[in-house]
């Protein structure tokens, strides 16, 4: 039997002010995805779910957007293959279907995420948690509804500080040469791994997706882990220890630098995107000798990344410059 209280949401505000978003956050589900190669991947996302508001209405129907991410999430385990950002994008689909009145809906997904790995030394099998992100925007005038999809990740690694880094080697020459001769000094220099201080850094990437094509979550993951001075395990002994700093120390990054590591390495692997792919790379340290932490960020199309990094190749540089501050 149908309800018949008054439907409050219809009346007009007494306040009568557009509202960007409007909707639901925090709301858990269980998830599983299919992988063809790989046991399925279980999921426990959360979700935000929002739609605007025209001035003439005073809410929104609020359940209609948890109806919609758990309508979409029953159907997609009647389908064998699932990608995250696709089921966003089908929220969308679903909300501007069930809020006639809303120009624009968006819906936000981030989980925990599993990989496996091996210690770096001793290959000892480890459980490594990560983080997922997927986000969809739909936007309907008179042509239509267009729908974009994004899909990314953030993961931990470490960095070791090139500038400290170069001032403990300048320090630690000075000292040498007072009992070894330049020849032997620069042996050593060149031989030994210096201290630096180090940073917990959080590595970010978000790719847009367009329809019928793909970008997995693993994939962007290797790209941050790589992007870093060296990449972390929750599982380590006293050989893989030793090989994680002294890889670290050999690899000496700023915040900047795992920035732009990230985007070349999206270039390399991800050119079939088309140009107008919008890509946000965020690094974050945290610092160990500073209160404060470290931040960089790009975000711009795949069209103007591939444009910096062929500029960058045609100047004959393999790598960015990187120097002291």
């Amino acid at each position: 039997m149908d309800s018949c209280f008054p439907d409050t949401q219809d009346k007009i505000p007494s306040i009568p002010v557009y509202l960007t978003r409007v909707g639901v956050t925090g709301v858990k589900k269980l998830l599983k995805i299919e992988r063809d190669d790989k046991r399925p991947i279980v999921l426990l996302p959360t979700f935000d779910a929002f739609v605007d508001l025209p001035s003439t209405q005073r809410g929104i129907h609020m359940s209609r957007n948890p109806e919609a991410i758990s309508a979409v999430l029953e159907k997609s385990l009647e389908g064998s293959a699932v990608e995250v950002e696709s089921l966003c994008a089908e929220m969308v689909s679903c909300l501007l279907k069930k809020h006639k009145y809303a120009k624009r809906a968006e819906v936000s997904m981030k989980s925990e995420f599993m990989i496996m790995k091996r210690s770096p030394v001793t290959k000892i099998k480890t459980q490594e948690m990560t983080k997922i992100m997927a986000d969809s925007v739909g936007y309907r005038d008179e042509k239509g509804v267009k729908i974009r999809k994004m899909i990314g990740a953030e993961v931990v690694g470490m960095t070791v500080c090139p500038c400290a880094q170069e001032s403990t080697k300048e320090s630690a020459k000075t000292k040498l040469l007072e009992f070894l001769d330049e020849e032997t000094t620069q042996k050593v220099l060149e031989t030994v791994s210096f201290a630096s201080h180090n940073q917990r850094g959080r590595g970010m990437i978000m790719i847009e997706v367009p329809e019928n094509q793909n970008v997995r979550a693993e994939e962007i993951i290797r790209i941050i882990e790589d992007s870093m001075s060296s990449p972390v395990c929750e599982l380590l002994k006293r050989d893989d220890e030793n090989a994680v700093v002294e890889h670290a120390h050999k690899n000496p990054q700023f915040v900047e630098d795992c920035v732009r590591n990230m985007v070349q390495k999206i270039v390399s692997e991800f050119s079939y995107l088309p140009d107008d792919a919008m890509v946000t790379v965020r690094q974050v340290n945290e610092e160990s000798i500073h209160r404060h932490n470290a931040f960089a960020e790009k975000v711009a199309t795949m069209g103007e990344l591939k444009e910096e990094i062929e500029r960058m190749e045609a100047n004959g540089f393999d790598t960015y410059t990187r120097g002291c501050r």
